[in-house]
């Protein structure tokens, strides 16, 4: 009999021992259901809190779309200078030998002035060459525009040239005391007689005087439409398209989409005509550049919201 008892001892605490088991797995998988839903709750809140952060009042908007359009616009200086520099490089060079290279960049200094320094390296008809055009600390052009620090002119070859591609750099510059960052690629697409361009930034950056910081990024086709037929550079117009996206330092998101394609003359110093959409988050506004003289030369903008009973006069930069 005692073996008997044993036995059933052995039994019962295996038993118990089982159940100790299955009572301790199961408080085991409570636990961690418990953790996960917490977890997926604080997740929840947390996004919620997040998207309540960036929510943009339209007072923040109006800001927020002011700001945008003149880190655009400073953007788009940049590759008028760029192209301007470039094209009288590409017209110095047409059918000369290297001894008769001389650009003078009259029409480049007929925007930007006296005060900057411009060096061409490998100054002569061959390529790949570098155009620096350096600021100083201080250098207000003749249209106006406060410029300083360099941006810097990679040129593969004549920019009129198909293929040929203008890569732009900044070297601590700033324009109207926006301080611009990043890498610009404009690339010739020419064929079939039509002169067109891709205008890019990559890794761009635009900081206000005031801190606040933007992060930038375009895409946009410029198709000439005037001046083709001469080698003066002031008689250029460009028609533009395409996109930008700017992101604020606090995570607002800003896209830019050209509606009606943007007209920019080389002789006016700003966007003379065609209309932006701006959207930050579900807030749409427009903004005009043919206000207020249907197109004419000046550096004001309409910039509309609230289904157009809210408005500003916007000044580029």
């Amino acid at each position: 009999m005692q073996p008997v008892l044993k036995i059933r001892d052995y039994k019962s605490t295996t038993l118990k021992s089982i159940a100790m088991k299955i009572i301790s797995i199961n408080r085991t998988i409570i636990a961690v259901f418990i953790f996960l839903g917490t977890a997926f709750l604080f997740s929840c809140q947390k996004e919620t809190s997040l998207s309540n952060s960036t929510t943009v009042t339209e007072e923040q908007a109006a800001t927020y779309s002011d700001e945008s359009a003149q880190a655009d616009a400073s953007f788009d200086d940049v590759t008028d200078v760029g192209m301007t520099a470039a094209d009288e490089d590409n017209t110095a060079s047409v059918g000369r030998m290297d001894r008769d290279y001389h650009p003078d960049f009259a029409e480049l200094r007929a925007a930007i002035g006296l005060c900057a320094t411009i060096t061409v390296t490998r100054n002569d008809t061959t390529y790949p060459k570098t155009i620096t055009i350096d600021f100083g600390d201080s250098c207000v052009g003749l249209d106006g525009k406060l410029r300083s620090g360099k941006i810097v002119l990679h040129l593969t070859g004549p920019i009129r040239k198909p293929g040929s591609v203008l890569t732009i750099t900044f070297v601590n510059f700033y324009i109207n005391h926006i301080h611009l960052e990043g890498t610009k690629i404009i690339s010739n697409l020419n064929e079939n007689g039509a002169i067109k361009f891709t205008v890019q930034v990559v890794g761009g950056k635009v900081t206000f005087p005031s801190g606040r910081g933007y992060s930038y990024e375009s895409f946009k086709y410029k198709k000439q439409i005037a001046g083709m037929d001469t080698r003066i550079v002031r008689d250029d117009a460009f028609e533009i398209t395409g996109w930008a996206k700017i992101e604020v330092n606090n995570g607002v998101v800003i896209k830019l989409e050209i509606v009606d394609p943007l007209i920019k003359k080389v002789a006016c110093h700003w966007i003379s005509d065609g209309t932006l959409k701006i959207q930050i988050n579900d807030r749409v506004l427009k903004l005009d550049y043919g206000f207020p003289h249907n197109g004419e030369c000046d550096n004001k903008a309409l910039l509309t919201w609230n289904n157009g009973n809210s408005q500003r006069v916007i000044l580029l930069p």
